[in-house]
């Protein structure tokens, strides 16, 4: 579920770097970085949120308060155009309007918060089609007990309506048919939220097909069934909900997932998936997990990809999966993948390989001798890299011939150009470290012949047999081999926990490499490999369905205590692909870890709360909890409970890295590290656990750590109950941060001139004048890069001697951007800026202002100085003509 988003108006994010023009601003200042402009997309659609919870108040009173807001509006002068409106699951409307009236409209009595409509991408995902293998989930079923559960406990789901909020599904496979109750196009073929004219317009349409093919894969793992193909999802009997939220390409918006939303639960869905969010922008306040946490309040069982952004660091997650109560999902790589191959002659053995993009495909039946440079070991860190700017190879050398190079030191396409220049025919380049690589050529125009890569042990087993001679033959079709990263949470798998402490993702399910069904009408084979919390996310939708159908009256709030404390616990693999075996992977990762369907399927004791958020430790160094277990069979459970730390998150936000101090638990009043609790719960009876939590003394500030109580019984029931914590002043992480420009940092936030093709850094003085006209291209506006999230932005005007001259905008839960760096398309910092118009409408008159950011950090407390960033910029004056 890889999405980039676009935010609106004063919250511009999408960053496109425009050509260098010529510099206008005092010729004193020479850094050329600061003549480049960053033009900011500004969309226009916004949602306007009303005080008062849909779901407690009477359809009359939320009537009531929407029709007040209108008349105040109109009373106010206020210029929007209302889009949609809201009054089951969100009390409010969509909005478009110009940024001088938000402002505005931010301000209004009555109104609980302004908040940009979300650009949503389609979620980006690794495909492989082929029509060679027998399409299967055998693998990842099997990981989480789904095939015990259809074959030995006949659970399949039947009776169960789940909902999928995607891309559609295709109505013609096998493997839905029949089995579609419930369907709704919101969008039509055409759209896309971040295009433009027609683009922008939905064209519903009651039939809800699938073009894109993500739906269908994700319906495929819910609970497709293919008797013909031997195919079978998590929850093979189970009816569906299908809505399409996307166009055949492009993205949709949170404004139609919400629309979505409020359709499956008038069509009386049980559970519904959304394997979309919005990354970073991970507060449960936001609209989208708001509604859902409402859905599941109301009795729907809300199942959500946690996201693709674990590369981009901590506090990574958004969108959906950050609601009360939905249950949020981390991705586990397969235990096994499918991959092309070759045939190493005389060994006879069949190799896996992943092609490099930006290469030729290679020629299946085509047999090379394999060869490699003389000079050349498997611990060669600069194989095949330039040396003295020389080619490692000889001139001819290797013609005719496939080149085997490890991976390092250069990129891949210096490795390829050379052995290429020597006259290769292939090049085979086999990873460093434990896994697969799937290599893309930068500059790879030039490269005229199929490159592939093998793992590590493939690489030094052919580096092995070539002094005997070796020949390579490449095969029709792909293998299914054992993977190396089997079990193990994938690297893309976005990290928490949310903006507020509270412990997400949830809960991890296979996400990387699982075959599931795909539209007919895109490929005839009608199956494809997929990879991404997509894929996770509806294999727990799956099981909740299985729970359901086992268990019909567990309430939707409670179904993610069922499946989380029955979790089995992941392991960490590091970038070098070697597995930790001392502590189990980040909390802030795997959640409880991965689903067992089986062991929820036989559990009977309920624990209350389910999971452990513990805050920051700077207010509360100890914290202590109290965990209600509940009895639901009429057996009497006596567990052993002892603490079983996680690794703790350290490093920085963006770059975190695993710290392998933890925290000391007491269970009960006696030590839980160095031995056991003896807890006793009574057939149908309680008993509670008091749990104290002292935070690792030896782990860095601004660490996050957690871990796991695990209770273990003699009847073989096993719980986990994990816990999560911040280490230090949460307050302490620094909001407003500095941008880099290439090897350039620059001080932020910034005061952009456009006009004359310049920004000012903070504290920067300037040498002459800056002013403005007002002109649509000549307005203020601060650059203000976002390192954290925020709970609140107030941007204000301010006279030239620093008093307030007006508030012109409120902005709540306000996402962190996802990278420091300045590129193209890059979502590097978020613009902010004035028209010239107060929040009364008036215009500002000519004369010398600033412009100032107040940043509430989260969790933080508005009367306290410290929990509030303030920048103010350099003086300007407005000097209309």
């Amino acid at each position: 579920m890889k999405t980039s988003l676009k935010t609106v108006s004063l919250l511009s994010l999408a960053l496109v770097l425009g050509a260098c023009g010529n510099n206008s601003a005092p010729t004193a200042q020479k850094n050329p970085v600061k003549n480049t402009q960053a033009a900011a997309s500004v969309p226009a659609r916004w949602f306007v949120e009303l005080q008062g919870d849909p779901t407690t108040l009477s359809s009359q009173s939320v009537t009531g308060q929407q029709a007040a807001f209108r008349a105040q509006a109109a009373q106010l002068g206020l210029k929007y155009q209302e889009l949609k409106s809201y009054h089951t699951l969100f009390n409010g409307f969509v909005v478009q309007a110009t940024q001088a009236n938000i402002n505005r409209i931010s301000r209004m009595p009555g109104v609980l918060g302004v908040y940009p409509v979300q650009e949503v991408k389609a979620p980006i995902v690794e495909r492989n089609l082929t029509a060679a293998l027998t399409p299967e989930m055998y693998s990842a079923n099997k990981m989480t007990g789904a095939d015990i559960a259809q074959n030995e406990l006949g659970l399949t789901g039947k009776g169960v309506k789940v909902g999928v909020i995607d891309t559609g599904v295709d109505l013609e496979h096998p493997a839905f048919a029949g089995r579609v109750v419930a369907q709704y196009d919101f969008v039509g073929d055409a759209y896309d939220a971040g295009g433009e004219g027609d683009a922008l317009k939905p064209h519903p349409d009651p039939i809800a097909d699938d073009c894109g093919g993500h739906g269908s894969h994700v319906a495929g793992i819910v609970g497709g069934n293919d008797p013909s193909k031997g195919f079978k999802g998590v929850a093979p009997d189970v009816s569906f909900g299908a809505y399409r939220v996307f166009g055949c390409d492009g993205s949709t918006d949170e404004s139609v997932m919400i629309d979505a939303l409020e359709r499956a639960y008038a069509d009386g869905m049980q559970v519904v998936n959304l394997s979309i969010g919005s990354a970073f922008e991970n507060w449960e306040a936001t609209p989208s997990a708001k509604v859902a946490s409402r859905l599941v309040k109301k009795g729907m069982v809300v199942v959500a990809s946690a996201g693709n952004s674990g590369t981009s660091g901590q506090y990574s997650m958004g969108g959906v999966t950050m609601g009360d109560n939905v249950i949020s999902v981390a991705s586990v790589s397969n235990t096994e993948i499918e991959v092309n191959n070759f045939t190493i002659t005389p060994d006879g053995s069949k190799i896996g390989y992943f092609a490099a993009t930006g290469a030729p495909t290679a020629t299946v039946g085509a047999t090379l001798p394999i060869t490699k440079n003389p000079a050349s070991t498997t611990a060669t860190a600069n194989d095949g890299c330039l040396v003295g700017g020389v080619n490692p190879f000889t001139a001819g050398s290797l013609t005719g011939k496939a080149v085997l190079i490890r991976r390092g030191s250069c990129t891949f396409y210096e490795k390829t150009k050379n052995a290429q220049d020597a006259g290769a025919s292939a090049v085979i380049i086999y990873n460093n470290t434990t896994g697969y690589i799937s290599p893309s050529l930068s500059g790879a125009a030039t490269i005229t012949i199929p490159v592939v890569a093998v793992s590590a042990a493939d690489g030094a087993k052919i580096d092995g047999l070539i002094g005997g001679g070796l020949t390579m033959t490449f095969n029709a079709g792909k293998i299914i081999i054992p993977n190396p990263t089997a079990n193990t949470l994938d690297s893309y798998s976005s990290y928490g926990m949310s903006a507020e402490l509270e412990l997400k993702p949830d809960i991890a399910a296979p996400g990387g490499n699982i075959r599931s069904a795909w539209p007919l009408s895109n490929d005839p084979s009608g199956y494809a490999t997929l990879s991404g919390t997509s894929m996770a996310s509806p294999h727990v939708a799956g099981a909740a369905a299985l729970m359901l159908q086992a268990f019909p009256n567990t309430r939707a709030k409670d179904m993610r205590g069922l499946l989380m404390n029955s979790a089995s616990l992941r392991w960490y693999r590091n970038a070098g692909g070697t597995l930790f075996s001392g502590l189990p992977d980040y909390v802030q990762r795997q959640g409880a870890g991965m689903v067992d369907i089986v062991a929820s399927y036989y559990s009977t004791v309920r624990a209350t709360p389910n999971k452990l958020s513990l805050g920051e430790s700077a207010s509360f160094a100890t914290r202590s909890k109290v965990v209600v277990l509940k009895n639901t069979w009429s057996r009497t459970e006596t567990f052993t409970a002892h603490h079983y730390p996680a690794l703790t998150v350290g490093g920085t936000t963006f770059a975190p890295s695993p710290v392998t101090k933890y925290a000391t638990v007491t269970i009960n009043g006696q030590d839980a590290d160095n031995g056991t609790v003896a807890i006793t719960v009574p057939a149908s009876g309680e008993a509670e656990m008091n749990v104290v939590i002292t935070p690792p003394a030896g782990a860095a500030d601004k660490s996050q750590y957690g871990g796991y109580i695990v209770l273990e019984s003699k009847s073989g029931q096993n719980m986990v109950i994990p816990y999560g914590g911040f280490k230090g002043d949460y307050q302490s992480i620094q909001v407003l941060g500095d941008t880099k420009w290439g090897t350039y940092t620059a001080n932020f936030p910034a005061l952009n001139d456009a006009k004359a093709d310049y920004w000012y850094e903070e504290g920067e003085v300037p040498t002459g004048t800056i002013d403005y006209t007002m002109a649509e291209d000549d307005q203020p506006e601060v650059w203000a890069h976002f390192a954290h999230q925020a709970r609140k932005v107030t941007f204000e005007v301010l006279d030239a001697n620093g008093a307030l001259v007006d508030t012109l905008g409120v902005y709540n839960y306000l996402r962190r951007n996802g990278t420091n760096v300045v590129s193209s398309g890059a979502d590097a910092f978020f613009t902010f800026n004035w028209d010239g118009k107060l929040s009364n409408g008036n215009t500002a008159p000519n004369g010398v202002y600033q412009l100032r950011l107040k940043v509430l950090k989260a969790l933080g407390d508005e009367t306290v100085a410290s929990d509030t960033e303030v920048y103010t910029s350099q003086k300007f004056t407005v000097a209309r003509p």
